[in-house]
C-alpha cells in the first residue's frame, strides 16, 4: 500500500483535486482532475498519471450535487478506484491566510475559525477553500489537513511595499498589502534555476494571468512587490475583476447612484473586467474568437492595463532582468503576450514570433536583452510538498 496525498482547490462553481506520492520528491501526480458547473450542472473529469481519462464510477449523476455531496462521493470514487493507494492527509489551497499564516499548517477549530475571519476579505474563495474542508471533515474526520496560503509567499515583501497611506492604525490592524496568486508564484520561483540558471537569481517579473490575474516583482526568488493588495480584487483587469480602480468610484456607485454594499460588490467582482468591457464573455479564448469590436477593446485594455503594471513593478526592482508567463492566458494567449510585450521595447523586450505562436518555452527573440519564458505553473504540486513538510514536522 502506497501512502498518498490529496489536494484539493475548491472554487465557487469547480473543485480541482490531485493525488501526490506522500513520499517527499516523487512530484508527478498519480491521478487529477475536476468537477466543474457546480451549482448549475457539475461534470466530472479525471485523467491518470500518464494522461488517459478515467471512467466516473462511483461518481455517478454528479449534476445536482452541492460541494459537501461532492466530496464525499470523491472519496468515495479514490476509494474504490486505487487500490494500492491510501490517502494519509490532505491538502487544501486557502486563499487568504492574513498575517498570522505565512507558511502551510496543519487544520485545526482554532485555525478554521481564524480563516473563516478572513473570509470577507477574499468572498469569491475563501468560503469554499473552507467549505471544502469542512465537507472533508465530515466525510473522513481523522485524516490529517492541512492548508497552503496563496498570501503567503508574499510576506516577505518589505514593509514599505505592504503599507496604504492610510492612518498608522489601519495597518496595525491588518490592512496591508498581501498579494495573491503565491501558490503559483512559488512553484514558478522553484523551476527558475531551471530555465534561466544564476540569473533566476535577479530581477524577474512573474505574469499569472488567467480568469484572475496578477503580477509579482522577484528578487532572489522572493516576493518583492505584487499587483494584488488587500484582496484579490486590485491590479490588474480580470475575467470578471476590474482591477485596480479610484476609490472615489465605489464613493461615487453608493453616495451618488444609491447601489448598495453588496451590488458594488457583486459589480467588482462579477460584472466588470473582460466580461464588463466586452459585454460578452469572461473567457479570453471566446474574445479572441470574436468580431466584436468591443471585444478587441477589452483584450487591447487588458494588455495594456498589465503593461502599466509591470512597469510599476519594474520600478521597485530597479530594472528587469527576466519576464515569464504563466496561468491560463499566459500560458496559451499568444495574441495577449505580444501585445503586451510590444508596450516593453524599451525594457529590452523584443518577442520571436513564431516561437510565441508556437507557445515555446522561450519566446524571446534571439539576442535579446531580456529573455521572456512560458512556463506552465503547477499549483497542486506546491499544496502537496507543503502537506509533505507538515506531516514531517510531527
Amino acid at each position: 500500500m502506497s501512502d498518498a496525498v490529496l489536494v484539493l482547490n475548491a472554487g465557487s462553481s469547480s473543485i480541482k483535486f490531485a493525488v501526490y506520492p506522500a513520499r517527499a520528491g516523487e512530484d508527478a501526480a498519480l491521478l487529477g482532475g475536476k468537477i466543474t458547473g457546480i451549482g448549475t450542472r457539475a461534470v466530472f473529469a479525471a485523467r491518470d498519471g500518464d494522461g488517459a481519462a478515467m471512467a466516473p464510477g462511483p461518481m455517478g449523476d454528479v449534476a445536482a450535487l452541492d460541494h459537501h455531496a461532492l466530496i464525499a462521493r470523491l472519496v468515495d470514487w479514490l476509494d474504490s478506484h486505487h487500490e494500492g493507494i491510501a490517502i494519509v492527509a490532505a491538502g487544501h489551497r486557502v486563499v487568504h491566510g492574513g498575517q498570522r499564516f505565512a507558511a502551510p499548517c496543519r487544520i485545526t477549530p482554532q485555525t478554521m475559525a481564524d480563516l473563516q475571519a478572513l473570509a470577507p476579505l477574499a468572498p469569491l474563495h475563501q468560503p469554499h477553500n473552507l467549505d471544502a474542508i469542512a465537507a472533508l471533515t465530515a466525510r473522513a474526520p481523522d485524516l490529517p489537513q492541512v492548508a497552503c496560503f496563496d498570501t503567503a509567499f508574499h510576506r516577505s515583501q518589505p514593509h514599505l511595499a505592504q503599507l496604504f497611506a492610510l492612518p498608522r492604525h489601519f495597518a496595525d490592524e491588518g490592512i496591508l498589502r498581501y498579494g495573491f496568486h503565491g501558490l503559483s508564484y512559488d512553484y514558478i520561483a522553484g523551476i527558475l534555476p531551471d530555465h534561466l540558471g544564476a540569473q533566476a537569481e535577479g530581477r524577474v517579473i512573474v505574469a499569472h494571468l488567467g480568469n484572475g490575474a496578477s503580477m509579482c516583482a522577484m528578487q532572489g526568488r522572493k516576493s518583492v512587490a505584487s499587483t494584488m493588495g488587500f484582496t484579490a480584487l486590485d491590479g490588474l483587469m480580470m475575467g470578471q475583476r476590474c482591477g485596480a480602480l479610484d476609490a472615489g468610484v465605489v464613493l461615487h456607485l453608493i453616495q451618488t447612484l444609491g447601489m448598495s454594499a453588496q451590488a458594488v460588490q457583486d459589480l467588482l467582482y462579477h460584472e466588470a473586467g473582460l466580461l464588463g468591457v466586452s459585454g460578452l464573455s469572461n473567457d479570453m479564448a471566446t474574445l479572441e474568437r470574436s468580431t466584436d469590436p468591443h471585444a478587441r477593446e477589452a483584450i487591447a485594455l487588458f494588455c495594456y492595463r498589465a503593461a502599466r503594471e509591470l512597469g510599476s513593478l519594474a520600478a521597485a526592482l530597479q530594472g528587469l532582468d527576466a519576464l515569464v508567463f504563466t496561468a491560463g492566458i499566459g500560458e496559451n494567449s499568444a495574441l495577449c503576450r505580444a501585445l503586451i510585450c510590444d508596450y516593453l521595447g524599451w525594457m529590452g523586450v523584443a518577442l520571436d514570433a513564431d516561437a510565441n505562436r508556437a507557445h515555446a518555452t522561450v519566446i524571446s527573440a534571439p539576442g535579446a536583452r531580456m529573455p521572456v519564458l512560458v512556463l506552465p505553473t503547477n499549483e497542486e504540486l506546491v499544496v502537496a510538498q507543503g502537506v509533505r513538510r507538515v506531516l514531517a514536522q510531527g
